[in-house]
């Protein structure tokens, strides 16, 4: 843990063991931070904020998170393998999780520097004579930070970047099951950059009480926070009570439309890896296809091939490109929505149980259910496994209506030959984020986020930067 500049333990040593998803077996322990420990930390990024002059000197925030951009740069693969060890990603695919995360810190701190903090909204008359207002954006204060198992390393850089670099202080909670990524993270702050004490704190726990401490501190201005739409209501809940600004980032149960003038043979292989390729363990994949009945046989072959040959294994072991869920209850409860989808009529295309060549770890074959009941559980709950679901549609009108059947709205995919009509068509989905033939709408420079009760606010791009800013306006005379 990193609480007020210092490296530590918890009172007493405390400690929770680590268990690698692919061995099944303890690779390591991690500080069990106390309640307490979350008071310390909070104590401390609440006084960094209001006695320093982090939230006033832009230019040595962006000193600082270089500082940081380099030392990540230099330590890079040690922290591949912590995450590869402590994830179970496989080693092939983690460009994103850790490469293109130090690359936006980076972005962050250029992104800071030029950022206007001061806009004029011109000369207004009043009854006392005209008046010059003056937007001034201000740093929040402290902010908290609650994040995921699924992309650790990721969404410790994604919640914490542009919260610093915006002139906040930090306090970090990581997941459970993945408390390493984010002790590097504050071990390498405290010993390559000159971020000052209280600034950024990281406390580490297997306890839930400790991470709803800090979502119900009044001392916190904000909490930011990317996990289940359940864990995000209770967080909701919690800050309520002090009213403070949330950025949630919550569930999703993507659909994929794939009209009737699709190349099949481009759009689904890419969609049958995009299920697998974190092990089906992310928010924003497509789960849902949804075939044109007239080309429903040729698709469902196309997936059927491509789900079959993908490559499962060891995350260690080139080449693999998916590897185990990251606990047992994760893979029970994938295997329990398999199992109901079944009972509700869908029929398994490929896959459904354990792959027989690796009886040890958490292992899912990549899984096709066909004939699926767009209002069965396995259509409208989040799976967070490699399981696609397939339905049939006759008409473009219901193809966006099953899409639109959810409580979330985070992401979706529209394939088709027709670029003019897959936009429209994505136009009409109710969710934050839509892909067109495989061109990513994800990127550091473009606001993300969901409807409904896929969460609020926005990551990324001017709106998410502003997130961790409150705007002051003021009347001066002219």
């Amino acid at each position: 843990m990193l609480i007020d500049g210092e490296l530590q333990v918890t009172a007493g040593g405390a400690m929770f063991d680590v268990v690698h998803p692919a061995s099944e077996e303890v690779v390591g322990r991690a500080s069990d931070g106390t309640v307490g420990d979350m008071e310390r930390a909070v104590r401390a990024a609440r006084r960094a904020f209001d006695t320093t002059d982090w939230a006033r000197d832009v230019e040595f925030r962006y000193h600082c998170l270089i500082q940081l951009a380099e030392a990540l740069e230099r330590q890079k693969e040690w922290l591949r393998r912590v995450l590869v060890t402590e994830v179970g990603c496989p080693v092939s695919v983690t460009r994103s999780q850790i490469d293109e995360p130090i690359d936006e810190v980076r972005h962050w701190a250029e992104y800071g520097r030029a950022f206007e903090y001061v806009a004029d909204n011109g000369v207004h008359e009043t009854p006392l004579g005209p008046a010059l207002r003056k937007i001034f954006y201000e740093p929040t204060g402290v902010v908290g930070a609650i994040t995921p198992w699924n992309v650790p390393f990721y969404l410790n850089i994604a919640e914490t970047m542009p919260a610093l670099m915006a002139g906040n202080t930090v306090v970090l909670k990581p997941a459970q099951l993945t408390p390493w990524s984010g002790s590097e993270l504050g071990r390498i702050v405290a010993e390559e950059t000159d971020i000052p004490a209280g600034v950024f704190n990281v406390v580490t726990s297997n306890a839930n009480e400790v991470g709803a401490a800090l979502s119900a501190d009044p001392r916190v201005d904000m909490i930011t926070f990317t996990g289940s739409t359940a864990t995000g209501r209770a967080i909701l809940s919690a800050a309520s009570a002090t009213v403070k600004k949330t950025l949630l980032e919550l569930g999703g149960k993507s659909a994929h439309i794939v009209l009737d003038d699709a190349d099949l043979s481009a759009s689904l292989p890419l969609a049958a890896m995009m299920a697998c390729v974190m092990s089906g363990q992310s928010c924003i994949l497509p789960s849902r296809i949804l075939l044109p009945r007239r080309r429903y046989d040729e698709g469902l072959a196309i997936l059927e091939t491509s789900m079959a040959n993908f490559p499962v294994g060891d995350p260690w072991t080139p080449g693999v490109m998916q590897g185990p869920q990251i606990s047992r209850t994760q893979r029970e409860k994938v295997f329990g929505l398999i199992r109901s989808g079944i009972d509700s009529g869908a029929r398994v295309v490929t896959g459904g149980g354990t792959p027989a060549d690796l009886p040890v770890g958490y292992y899912v074959q990549p899984t096709l259910l066909a004939d699926v009941d767009p209002n069965s559980r396995v259509a409208q709950e989040e799976i967070f496994g490699p399981v696609l679901t397939v339905t049939p549609y006759d008409t473009e009108d219901e193809a966006v209506a099953i899409a639109n059947n959810s409580i979330y709205g985070l992401s979706g995919e529209v394939s088709g030959a027709d670029v003019d009509r897959a936009v429209s068509v994505a136009r009409r989905m109710r969710t934050g984020n839509v892909t067109i033939n495989g061109k990513s709408h994800f990127g550091v420079g473009s606001p993300f986020g969901g409807i409904k009760q896929s969460g609020l606010g926005r990551r990324n791009g001017d709106e998410g930067f502003k997130e961790y800013l409150e705007s002051k306006t003021v009347g001066m005379p002219a």
